[in-house]
């Protein structure tokens, strides 16, 4: 199977059932010449099949022991936790290959979504600053497919967590850039709950320390970013709803943009149940 053999498939919608998803998708999907369109594709992955396709395709042994070893392992972990288990297998290979660089860009820019989710777990491997993992992450944040989105923040989550007033400085011009997709990584980075992953205790107890970053995001334009800051603000007002309360009233009373109401609607969602 050849990559121009699936061109057809490219704008397929996914099937609503693993049980409905093609043959001709899954042997894409597999082999690492497709990308996945929903969940339900990459749950259906044959995760050992495509670590091995995607060894070879970017340069490294496919049958290596360290991989073969982790392979067989998978099973007794969670689904998201055995993509971690491949990237650190592959991270490991690569560390000992002539060619670094060049394995760790062609696995950076791989056609499936799922190679380069585990090219961003790399980022957490290495021994860099907040400054540069963020600087690494940011080809990810701006990715064209969902998933690897979601997997660039996660990469660098705990990172954040550990030194959230300099990560929010770093990320200040992040939530005034031209790409949404970039915005919105800054936004859903400092969640103080978040979605599968570490809670930031600092942005719990004190959510105003994010204002900044928060104030410039208050009437964003794109949909994608309106969602996560008002998420973000969810999250706040769970600790500290009066806060969260008078920061929308305030948004409210400054600015009449559709774009702000629709944020504080979302945003004061538990607050309502709770009232």
């Amino acid at each position: 199977m050849s990559p121009g053999s699936l061109d057809h498939l490219k704008s397929r919608k996914g099937a609503f059932r693993i049980a409905l998803i093609a043959p001709e998708v899954l042997e894409g999907l597999n082999d690492g010449l497709l990308e996945t369109v929903n969940l339900n594709e990459f749950l259906a992955l044959d995760l050992p099949r495509l670590a091995r396709r995607v060894a070879l395709q970017v340069g490294l042994d496919g049958g290596a022991e360290r991989l073969a070893d982790t392979l067989a392992m998978l099973g007794a972990f969670k689904p998201m936790q055995r993509h971690g288990h491949v990237s650190r297998a592959l991270y490991d290979l690569t560390a000992l290959h002539a060619e670094r660089d060049a394995v760790a860009h062609r696995l950076a820019t791989h056609t499936s979504d799922v190679a380069r989710c585990w090219a961003t777990q790399w980022i957490a491997l290495a021994d860099l600053s907040l400054a540069r993992q963020l600087d690494a992450a940011r080809r990810f944040a701006a990715d064209p497919h969902f998933g690897v989105r979601e997997f660039a923040w996660m990469a660098v989550r705990d990172v954040v967590s550990a030194g959230p007033d300099e990560a929010l400085a770093l990320l200040q011009p992040w939530a005034q850039d031209a790409d949404p997709n970039i915005r919105r990584f800054a936004s859903e980075l400092t969640r103080p709950r978040g979605v599968w992953c570490a809670q930031i205790e600092a942005f719990k107890a004190e959510p105003w320390r994010a204002l900044p970053l928060l104030e410039a995001l208050r009437a964003d334009h794109s949909r994608y970013v309106q969602n996560s800051v008002a998420n973000w603000l969810n999250d706040a007002s769970k600790t500290q709803g009066e806060w969260v309360d008078r920061l929308c009233e305030r948004w409210l009373a400054q600015s009449d943009l559709p774009a702000t109401h629709y944020i504080v609607r979302r945003a004061t969602r538990t607050l309502r149940k709770g009232a």
